[in-house]
């Protein structure tokens, strides 16, 4: 039986003494695992931002939107916040309108919301304060509106007019003072709603007597825990279309409802499965290039069986096996699918780095990707060299030695 080592030296003699063939050999390979390990961990990278994102949107939230105009009171809210489980509620409703502030107009979207909306919906302030249910004409400024959508910066206490459109055409301008500046964010498709650093927000009071209204475009909502979520949402919808005439029957009928409801839970499973979803698709691709590169493997270990039958002959008549021979090819072929392996989970690293830094989403690589990479292409380097080196065990020795 040959010693491992002396058959490693010869294998890796072997590799050596072709080195452009070799490397073309590991190519597929190398391009097939990084493929692999690279959208493996986008995969898990692109999870990581959604959750992330979902968390700015707030902690554990239900969000109830109106189908239609007078269909959300005071009495919905109530009903919310007596809900078990509910720890916060607030309504909310919004308009875009003309925002005049200095000598420029712009048209930005208005958001009444209640002090509760703070902790909610996390909405952060960097400067001043954010509203109080106490407070009538004072507006919390998201970050593009007091930097960037007018010429001149916006500082807490400064004026602004705001002019809203009731639902009879009546025009009403207010002015409102600046009470504080929310902490800017990085705003993306998986926000449902408005992007706040575009938003205004003003007191849910004062903006419904300007609008002449008492109803709500929506309610939103947060509970105690994330495991709770599902369920507690799942009582509010009960408790609303109990409240608002829709039969038990058409409860999961959402075009029965004039209301909308959604919560972080669904909003997060959704957004798995559809990573998820997209993180196969690609790594089935890339496996597809793994298959390629495998019978690349075995195309030019059956070339080099033939390149080398004289060799083989040789070493049949020095007293190597069958079982030698079979372990010094099957050798070869691992050793050049799992250098082909390492070189393409480092560049799947690489290249998973870049996408992320270009795309300015949390970096995450699942160390097991590291023993994953290199077990595929072990794998497959096995795999490839089962034929080859059946096939070299099995040459006649004096056939072998007159080869020519």
């Amino acid at each position: 039986m040959i010693d491992i080592r002396q058959a490693l030296v010869i294998s890796l003699g072997s590799i050596g003494s072709a080195k452009m063939r070799s490397a073309l050999t590991m190519l597929g390979i190398i391009i097939g695992v990084a493929a692999v390990v690279a959208n493996v961990s986008l995969g898990t990278s692109f999870n990581q931002f959604f959750t992330d994102e979902l968390g700015n949107l707030g902690s554990n939230f239900i969000i109830i939107y109106s189908q239609d105009v007078n269909i959300l009171y005071d009495s919905e809210l109530e009903l919310i916040r007596n809900t078990p489980g509910i720890e916060g509620a607030s309504a909310f409703n919004q308009q875009m309108a003309e925002v005049t502030y200095l000598s420029g107009k712009r048209q930005i979207d208005i958001q009444g919301v209640s002090a509760d909306s703070q902790k909610i919906s996390n909405l952060d302030v960097e400067v001043g304060n954010f509203l109080t249910d106490k407070d009538k004409f004072v507006a919390v400024l998201g970050k593009d509106v007091a930097e960037e959508k007018f010429d001149k910066r916006i500082a807490v206490k400064n004026y602004l007019d705001i002019t809203f459109r009731r639902q009879d055409g009546t025009i009403i301008t207010q002015k409102f003072r600046v009470k504080g500046i929310l902490i800017g964010e990085d705003n993306s498709f998986v926000r449902g709603g408005p992007d706040r650093d575009a938003t205004i927000y003003i007191p849910i009071a004062t903006m419904n007597d300007i609008l002449n209204v008492t109803d709500y475009v929506g309610f939103s909502a947060n509970t105690g825990s994330s495991e709770s979520v599902r369920e507690v949402s799942a009582e509010v919808d009960r408790r609303l279309a109990r409240q608002l005439g829709v039969s038990a029957r058409d409860l999961d009928n959402d075009d029965a409802k004039p209301y909308r409801i959604f919560n972080q839970a669904d909003i997060t499973e959704q957004l798995d499965e559809l990573a998820d979803s997209l993180t196969i698709l690609i790594t089935i691709i890339a496996l597809v290039a793994l298959l390629v590169g495998s019978i690349g493997i075995m195309n030019i270990m059956l070339v080099t069986v033939t390149e080398r039958t004289r060799e083989i002959g040789l070493l049949k008549s020095l007293g190597f096996t069958r079982s030698d021979i079979l372990t010094l090819f099957m050798l070869e072929s691992v050793i050049v699918g799992v250098i082909g392996g390492i070189l393409g989970t480092l560049m799947g690293l690489l290249g998973s780095f870049l996408v992320e830094t270009y795309l300015d989403i949390p970096r995450v690589f699942p160390v097991y990707l590291i023993f994953v990479g290199v077990s595929i292409s072990f794998v497959v380097g096995l795999v490839a060299g089962i034929y080859p080196a059946s096939r070299a065990a099995r040459l006649d020795p004096v056939e072998a030695l007159r080869h020519e």
